[in-house]
């Protein structure tokens, strides 16, 4: 059996990526994103944690979560939010990929993927590259054309914060080739 090890990192700032089960365009239906932002707001009132980006596509998304100092504990957040976010999901009326006999085994639904991927953010170029990579990521998977057309993600946010310009990797008014993020898609867990 594998040993995953995780970051220790107290007051940490982390990449994740979480992926549906079997890879199903299930997370931006109306209950899959009314239970996903239910359960990460829960979980920050008993938890804290704060997401300083995030894209939500169909099949998996990204964030970039920063823990409070002295707490490095992502792995039980990421838990809890699965689980409400299930529990919600399926309530809903969501449906859920077939479980296996493992799975059906130890209680787990067919919404998420077991495992989930994480990197611990070292520096403020790792952090600004991380989060063009999570507003490009529309892009890339042919969701949108430009950032500012997906309405699952932080890029607005972004752009009011004054981090973006609106028209930032835009385009609409003229082509432009496709954004190079190589040196960040190694380490995504896409």
């Amino acid at each position: 059996m594998p040993e995953y090890r995780r970051a220790f990192v107290p007051g940490g700032t982390f990449f994740f990526t979480l992926v549906a089960a079997r890879r199903r365009p299930i997370l931006t239906t109306p209950a899959a994103r009314q239970a996903l932002r239910t359960a990460l707001a829960d979980a920050a009132r008993t938890r804290p944690f704060t997401i300083d980006a995030i894209v939500l596509l169909p099949d998996h998304l990204h964030c970039i979560w920063t823990l409070p100092p002295g707490d490095a504990d992502f792995s039980t957040r990421w838990r809890v939010i699965k689980t409400m976010a299930t529990r919600r999901y399926l309530a809903a009326g969501g449906s859920e990929a077939r479980r296996s006999g493992s799975r059906v085994r130890h209680g787990e639904r067919g919404v998420w993927q077991r495992r989930s991927w994480e990197h611990t953010i070292r520096d403020e170029g790792a952090f600004i590259g991380l989060c063009d990579y999570i507003h490009y990521n529309p892009v890339k998977h042919g969701c949108v054309q430009c950032p500012h057309l997906w309405p699952y993600s932080s890029f607005a946010r972004f752009v009011r914060d004054g981090r973006y310009e609106p028209a930032w990797n835009c385009a609409c008014e003229r082509p432009r080739p496709p954004a190079d993020y190589s040196d960040v898609e190694a380490f995504v867990g896409e």
